[in-house]
């Protein structure tokens, strides 16, 4: 079993971001230096992964423009010397084979995941959400490709969360396999404290089986009138071994704005150009010091 392509679901309406993703997809809002996407193909590709398929909606074109070749600004970036500009425009154009398809109908992730079943065929295939940024020393999707190869299933990344948070997420009923590695046997989206299997909650990656799409195109709608990816899976787990790995690593949502803002600190602090001037920066401020 090899996993080679990744499928990032972008068509969501960006609704906790708004006015700024009124008309700029909140996949393209910039992070530092790079849109929030690039981030997330740079870790499927950082994990072995060749095609992705990015599930877009009419409004978010800017994604098809940004990863495609831009011969009049690298033409007047050559001309003017500016070597790096032109290496970070072309690289964003190079990381990957990307492959776009339209979710016509916002009918929910589960739907969403479903418009891919051509693209993946009989294969494995990565899930990464677009709004999830991961920050890892091995990245997050390799850690979840390694164990769904291992042992030849789907693969679910979790972490535990609050109680009083599991309602934001899936909570997943697990069995102990080995270090950081877990036997799924159910789930529910969004239980209320009452109702969680633990306080383990999926988040933002996932290594899935073809077995999904067959699951997900006869799915009725569930939580919020939508097609539940949480549901499909729940079904799949029960026919099919599914492992979760409590992945090591740092996980932002970028799609609410308190999320965005820690992603950018903590980005723009270990970046070479802002670093230390935002320390320094921050150091003041918290001071109440004029700079």
């Amino acid at each position: 079993m090899k996993v080679r392509k990744a499928v990032i679901p972008a068509a969501g309406l960006g609704t906790r971001m708004l006015p700024a993703t009124k008309t700029v997809p909140k996949e393209m809002l910039p992070l530092v230096d790079k849109p929030v996407i690039q981030y997330i193909i740079e870790e499927a590709v950082a994990s072995g992964i060749e095609d992705i398929l990015i599930v877009t909606n009419r409004a978010k074109s800017a994604m098809d423009d940004y990863f495609d070749y831009y011969p009049e600004l690298e033409t007047r970036l050559n001309q003017a010397g500016k070597d790096k500009e032109l290496y970070a425009v072309r690289r964003a154009a190079d990381l990957a084979n990307i492959f776009y398809v339209r979710q016509k109908e916002t009918k929910g992730l589960g739907h969403a995941i479903w418009r891919a079943k051509r693209f993946v065929g009989d294969e494995p295939f990565a899930v990464l959400l677009g709004d999830d940024i991961m920050r890892s020393s091995k990245p997050v999707t390799l850690q979840l490709v390694e164990a769904a190869e291992k042992y030849g299933s789907s693969a679910l990344g979790v972490q535990q969360v609050s109680t009083e948070a599991i309602s934001k997420y899936s909570s997943v009923q697990i069995g102990p396999l080995e270090d950081r590695i877990f036997s799924v046997f159910d789930m529910n989206e969004k239980p209320a404290p009452t109702e969680m299997f633990s306080n383990y909650a999926i988040l933002g990656r996932y290594v899935l089986t073809p077995g999904i799409f067959e699951i997900l195109e006869n799915l009725k709608p569930g939580y919020g009138g939508e097609i539940q990816l949480t549901d499909g899976l729940r079904e799949l787990c029960r026919v099919d071994r599914m492992v979760a790995v409590d992945f090591e690593g740092r996980r932002y949502d970028t799609g609410n704005l308190r999320g965005f803002l820690e992603a950018t600190l903590d980005f723009a602090l270990e970046h070479p150009e802002t670093g230390a001037w935002l320390a320094d920066y921050l150091k003041h401020r918290a001071a109440g010091l004029e700079r």
